[in-house]
């Protein structure tokens, strides 16, 4: 059975959404096979940096969370992605994702969904399609979807910025995480200024929380400029974000 790795920020505006996808990139990259879930239905967007149009799904979470299809008929296989940068990538990647119609997006609102059903169709995602790691693009905030889903994880990947806004969400997370006895729980800082102060800051947040940092990932103007069409570590296969990825899939490897 593979990992389950839930990616979560308390806040939205921390790049989890482009670091899942970064992610997920690399360790497909590295021979695994890998899925990722847009559970943010609220406000679903991964897609689109595999250039996965609206329109092109027959089928999305939604359509499993209603019963329409079962949970992989909603999996897209985006492998494409990384050969189109990495010919020489060995792994496979697929991707669910979550309905960009309005209609579908106020129902959820208005009506919620079967939660355990959620989380079962993660189980079966890596039975059927024989992942090696699935990737939780989780909603921002607490919510009693992202709870149940860490709870069942075999680790919790927390994204925070340095800013005072994001400590105190962060610590609010992680309460609710030990409370729940999640099993592994790591913390990535991103959108970090000062790179002198890069390990400082580590040193900090893992004291302020008891809880590892597996990385701290510099502001960066390219990842900005591309304006979340592609994915960056497949570009820019030296720049600093890209390098902070690499050593985090170690770490998320033996997590």
């Amino acid at each position: 059975m593979g990992k389950l790795i839930v990616v979560h920020s308390f806040r939205g505006g921390t790049g989890k959404s482009n670091i899942t996808a970064n992610l997920a990139a690399l360790l497909a990259c590295q021979g695994n096979r890998v899925g990722i879930v847009d559970t943010d239905i609220q406000s679903p967007g991964i897609h689109a940096l595999f250039n996965l149009a609206p329109d092109h799904f027959k089928f999305a979470l939604n359509d499993y969370l209603w019963k329409r299809c079962r949970i992989e008929e909603a999996a897209y296989d985006v492998s494409a992605t990384l050969r189109e940068h990495k010919p020489e990538a060995r792994g496979s990647l697929y991707l669910i994702p979550a309905s960009m119609r309005t209609g579908e997006i106020t129902r959820i609102l208005q009506e919620g969904y079967d939660i355990g059903l959620l989380n079962n169709g993660f189980q079966q995602l890596m039975e059927r399609l024989e992942l090696d790691h699935l990737l939780i693009d989780t909603h921002p905030g607490v919510n009693e979807e992202t709870l149940l889903s860490a709870a069942i994880s075999d680790a919790l990947l927390i994204i925070l910025r340095p800013d005072r806004q994001d400590y105190q969400g962060t610590a609010i997370m992680v309460e609710l995480a030990r409370q729940l006895e999640v099993p592994k729980m790591l913390l990535l800082v991103n959108k970090a200024i000062n790179q002198k102060d890069f390990a400082a800051l580590q040193q900090r947040v893992e004291s302020s929380y008891g809880v590892p940092v597996i990385g701290v990932i510099p502001l960066s103007e390219e990842i900005a400029v591309l304006g979340s069409t592609d994915l960056f570590c497949l570009l820019h296969a030296d720049h600093q974000m890209t390098l902070a990825l690499q050593s985090v899939i170690g770490k998320i490897a033996v997590a």
